[in-house]
């Protein structure tokens, strides 16, 4: 299958590191749309006021597709956050980590829940969406269901939606497209990156130059109603805009 280019996204946590000032959010963003993006996530900046961000990436006419938050954002500043995406035009606000105070038992899982669905209510009064996304530890088992079981049945409420990532499915031991359709029209975004393996361990690659069954995922994320494919790479085993480039420009040659 082929993407539309405008679907593609870049997770500036991929950029971590050269976005600690708005000087270098700036020169960084501007690199992103030369490679060839058109959208990004927006995460792992240092201190920047919305509105200097929205200047910039108006300026290079790149969208904010997506953010992740903290928690306690979520839970103590939620008018802010409200404020912050309707500035940027963005719908979907993200949670990139499970507290580690919910993560031990079902009873946390279902704490958190309860929590984070009240939230999505909130947020859905506002038209905008929340949405939960996974790393390994989700697919901890409790008797006979994971902390992901758990998280896709509270996702049926509609109060928020999953953005499963690919590695980190592979990584807790599950099917990354088979996860995919499990969550079909409760997956508006997605994280796309490639799990290789360096002698026993598993390492973060760029898209094609793992073994995770692409033409599998891009059909499950097509048929389950992804809107975003955003790449993101954790840990680059290269310079990160060149991770970034080439992760796209594999997707591209895919049309």
């Amino acid at each position: 299958m082929s993407l539309n280019p405008a679907a593609i996204a870049a997770q500036l946590y991929t950029l971590r590191d050269v976005l600690k000032t708005p000087e270098q959010v700036a020169s960084s963003l501007k690199r992103v749309r030369d490679i060839g993006y058109r959208a990004v996530q927006v995460s792992g900046l240092g201190p920047i006021a919305p509105e200097r961000l929205l200047d910039i990436t108006a300026s290079l006419e790149l969208t904010i597709c997506a953010t992740h938050v903290g928690y306690e954002e979520l839970t103590d500043r939620l008018d802010d956050v409200i404020r912050t995406h309707k500035l940027w035009g963005c719908d979907y606000i993200g949670l990139g980590l499970l507290p580690e105070r919910y993560r031990d038992s079902r009873a946390g899982y279902e704490a958190f829940i309860a929590e984070f669905t009240s939230i999505g209510q909130k947020l859905e009064a506002s038209g905008l969406h929340l949405v939960y996304h996974n790393h390994n530890i989700e697919f901890v088992r409790f008797g006979d269901v994971t902390g992901m079981d758990l998280l896709f049945a509270g996702a049926q409420s509609g109060a928020y939606s999953l953005e499963l990532d690919t590695y980190w499915v592979q990584a807790g031991g599950a099917h990354p497209a088979e996860q995919i359709r499990r969550a079909k029209d409760h997956i508006k975004v997605v994280h796309l990156k490639d799990m290789a393996v360096q002698g026993w361990t598993p390492v973060f690659a760029e898209i094609g130059a793992g073994n995770l069954n692409w033409s599998e995922i891009l059909a499950a994320c097509e048929s389950s109603g992804v809107e975003w494919y955003v790449i993101e790479q954790d840990v680059c085993q290269q310079d990160p805009f060149d991770s970034l480039a080439q992760s796209l420009h594999w997707l591209e040659a895919l049309s």
